[in-house]
């Protein structure tokens, strides 16, 4: 892997070299709205590979991102703990060892999948979030056996579950290293919704990739925590591609991680072997499309400051107590 390179003191903008020889003045960068956070390694930005759905996924992506020199922090999957089995977990968590990589497991029942109607009309009911007691024990279930796996990251869409399980990790009933991961799904758009979450117990937050640059800049005058974006979101995202803005979007939302998705692609949860060839071809897409951003931080010379690979804990962050006094 390429080993990060200093970040100077202001990266190249894009064109500003030519558009300066023509007349074209370039909007000036406000230094007063970078981020004063980072990852407790020092590190400004990580990456993320999504959407990895098994153990053969996982394979692939592994694979590609030696290929193609692209470093990985973390590896995440939508589909959920209950989609696999426990050898295909087993397999996750040893491959992803191995390799010094967090893997990321979605936890429980989801709303979209279940019977209610609601989340079937245009305005999508209560969306992905788990649906009555039983939902929210699903979600229990799944974090238990995803941990006692050896899983060590839950990706979480719902505010209630959230809570939960942040409690559990508080009490001992799940393991203290175990991180929380808010989806996309229900990111926070605005900076008390942010700072909420962080309470509650995430440990990072996916915000909506539509958010814009000032708005980056809001949510971290209120919160630390660290946030996922989608670099390039999937279409039922909106299917952004802000690819030319990483650098900018580092310096606003830094402590970052940077989570390369795909557009105009199909999608894949809850995934199975029907959808093999098309899961494993977005997978190894999906790495080339990170070491698109990469090559493009270097040219700008804004790659330096990627947290060190193996880094996965959020640093200290700010909770609300829990009713076990923890």
């Amino acid at each position: 892997m390429r080993s990060p390179v200093p970040t100077p003191s202001a990266p190249r903008r894009p064109g500003a070299a030519a558009l300066a020889g023509i007349g074209h003045s370039v909007p000036p960068t406000d230094p007063a709205e970078a981020s004063p956070h980072t990852f407790p390694d020092g590190g400004t930005w990580r990456t993320e590979i999504p959407s990895v759905e098994g153990p053969e996924a996982l394979a692939a992506v592994l694979k590609e991102s030696s290929r193609l020199d692209v470093p990985v922090h973390r590896i995440s999957q939508g589909s959920g703990v209950w989609m696999l089995t426990d050898d295909e977990i087993t397999e996750m968590v040893d491959a992803c060892a191995e390799r010094d990589v967090e893997l990321c497991l979605f936890t429980g029942p989801r709303g979209t999948w279940d019977i209610g109607a609601a989340t079937r009309t245009d305005s999508g009911g209560a969306g992905l979030r788990a649906r009555g007691h039983d939902g929210l024990a699903g979600c229990v279930e799944d974090a238990l056996r995803g941990t006692a796996l050896g899983v060590r990251c839950l990706l979480i869409a719902d505010e209630g579950v959230l809570w939960t399980l942040h409690r559990l990790r508080a009490t001992g009933l799940l393991p203290a290293d175990t991180t929380f991961k808010v989806s996309a799904l229900i990111g926070p758009v605005n900076p008390a919704g942010y700072a909420v979450y962080e309470h509650l117990g995430a440990d990072s937050l996916n915000i909506p990739s539509d958010l814009t640059l000032a708005h980056l800049s809001e949510i971290r005058r209120a919160s630390r925590a660290p946030m996922d974006l989608y670099v390039e979101s999937p279409d039922d995202l909106g299917g952004s591609i802000r690819m030319y803005e990483a650098a900018e979007l580092i310096r606003r939302g830094a402590p970052l991680y940077l989570k390369f998705g795909l557009s105009k692609s199909p999608g894949i949860y809850p995934y199975g072997a029907h959808l093999r060839e098309h899961t494993l071809a977005t997978a190894r897409e999906r790495v080339r499309r990170g070491r698109l951003v990469l090559d493009l931080l270097a040219r700008h010379g804004a790659d330096g400051g990627m947290s060190p690979l193996g880094s996965r804990l959020p640093g200290e962050l700010r909770r609300f107590p829990t009713p076990e006094g923890n």
